[in-house]
């Protein structure tokens, strides 16, 4: 029987081992979740919203078996896991408080001698492929508004997090919710490419790298299905001349290394103006001295090793190539003890001298790696920051509102921040331009990608 592998980060070792659901577990998971979609879907609001609070709950209580899963399957520190949790929470309930809102039928107006109006109509089964790096926040973002939205939910969990998926059941189960309303499969990636063609499967959340966003897209391209891609990014911050230099990077090394910068949102790229440059880079490399790598199942540690060996070898080929092409790293690897090459275990550097012919200013990196470039303007800043081949979040530190509004108009980007990075806010849609893929989720525009609109139009007698 093959078998699905947790490699965990920490030592090497398999933190966990799941059986690939054979052919029979899949289709009867599939038979299952379309059955109890039609049941579902004929439940009050009401009822849902509390099997929803509910689960919240139930995740909240396993708060601190989650914080081990986390550390030991993707190397997050125990002292930052708790976060994820009441995120994941934060989210689904304010997705449960807008689906009044979000699935509210739309009146065009009034019409003499008829009655007119658009309900919102669940999708059907909606097949979620979640990553490793956010496990619960990513997969949040989808779960929780199609079961609202009278959808059923099939999870295929990355073999990193597989873990999770099955938290994910647990705290559904203990809700109440009904059987077959939301299920997991651990399968292969391939698997779950040839299950995005299944006739039952009505709309897939993908949230991953760019290829695989292709593979699945060009999978549903025949069924013409709705395809939600939350792919790449580079994210770039600009620190203007009137910026709060020490706050702005206090926040942007806070942004580009949380979660050992292995974050969709996360600060990749940064540019600061010529009168502040010198003394945000003397802030930011004090701030990035103060950080404790190692073991992340530690309370002590704040940066755990990124999730695999493989993947610390491509961090550290971005660094070492653009240090020979002329960049210089300002962080001494050695000043953090637990850095060791060969191992997950990575520093966190500070490259300045960049520029966009180095890999490390263009490519995602994925990693606690951040690349600072001198500006001499507004328009410089923003030429850099639209130059990339993606378009999720932007983050621009400045006093001058009006300003940062403007600018903000100029970015081709999904997000405009001011005086903020890395986050998410419930209230507004997700979503991003160009290879960071299409679709958004989150707030009462996250409804519309999970239902399809119904119009009445009524002849009255």
């Amino acid at each position: 029987m093959s078998m699905q592998q947790t490699i965990s980060p920490v030592d090497g070792s398999v933190y966990a081992e799941r059986p690939f659901a054979d052919a029979a577990r899949i289709d009867a998971v599939l038979d299952k979740s379309a059955a109890a979609q039609r049941l579902w879907a004929a439940r009050g609001l009401e009822e849902r919203a509390a099997l929803g609070h509910k689960f919240c709950e139930a995740l909240l209580r396993h708060s601190d078996e989650i914080a081990l899963d986390l550390a030991w399957s993707m190397g997050r520190p125990v002292s930052q896991a708790p976060g994820e949790v009441r995120g994941c929470v934060e989210r689904a309930r304010f997705m449960i408080d807008a689906a009044a809102e979000g699935l509210a039928p739309l009146d065009p107006g009034p019409k003499s001698g008829f009655k007119r109006y658009v309900r919102r109509v669940p999708l059907g089964v909606v097949f979620v492929i979640a990553p490793w790096n956010y496990p619960f926040l990513t997969a949040i973002n989808t779960i929780m508004p199609a079961i609202m939205a009278g959808n059923t939910v099939m999870l295929k969990h990355a073999a990193q997090t597989q873990l999770i998926a099955e938290r994910f059941q647990q705290a559904f189960d203990e809700a109440g919710l009904p059987e077959g309303v939301f299920q997991h499969l651990h399968i292969s990636g391939a698997t779950a490419e040839a299950l995005v063609k299944d006739t039952r499967i009505a709309h897939v959340a993908f949230t991953g790298s760019v290829p695989v966003g292709h593979a699945v897209s060009r999978a549903a391209a025949d069924r013409f299905i709705s395809v939600g891609l939350e792919l790449g990014g580079k994210d770039p911050a600009y620190v203007r001349a009137d910026a709060d230099v020490a706050f702005a990077a206090e926040n942007l090394v806070d942004g580009a290394f949380f979660n050992s910068g292995q974050s969709c949102c996360g600060i990749e790229r940064i540019y600061v103006h010529e009168a502040v440059y010198d003394e945000f880079v003397a802030k930011a490399v004090e701030v990035t001295r103060q950080y404790r790598l190692g073991n992340p199942a530690d309370p002590e540690t704040n940066l755990g090793p990124v999730v695999s060996a493989k993947a610390a070898a491509f961090i550290r080929g971005q660094i070492d190539e653009a240090v020979s092409q002329g960049a210089r790293a300002l962080i001494d690897p050695s000043a953090f003890p637990a850095n060791q090459p060969g191992t997950p275990y990575l520093a966190p550097q500070i490259l300045v001298d960049v520029t966009h012919g180095m890999r490390v200013m263009t490519e995602e990196t994925f990693g606690p790696v951040v690349g600072i470039m001198k500006v001499s303007s507004d328009e410089e800043a923003i030429r850099l920051m639209n130059d990339s081949e993606y378009g999720l979040t932007a983050a621009i530190f400045s006093t001058d509102v009006a300003a940062t509004e403007a600018i903000g108009g100029q970015i081709e980007t999904g997000t405009v921040f001011l005086n903020r990075c890395d986050y998410l806010d419930p209230a507004l849609p997700w979503t991003g331009v160009k290879d960071t893929g299409r679709g958004h989720t989150l707030s009462i525009w996250g409804y519309e990608q999970l239902t399809r609109p119904q119009s009445f139009h009524l002849r009255l007698p």
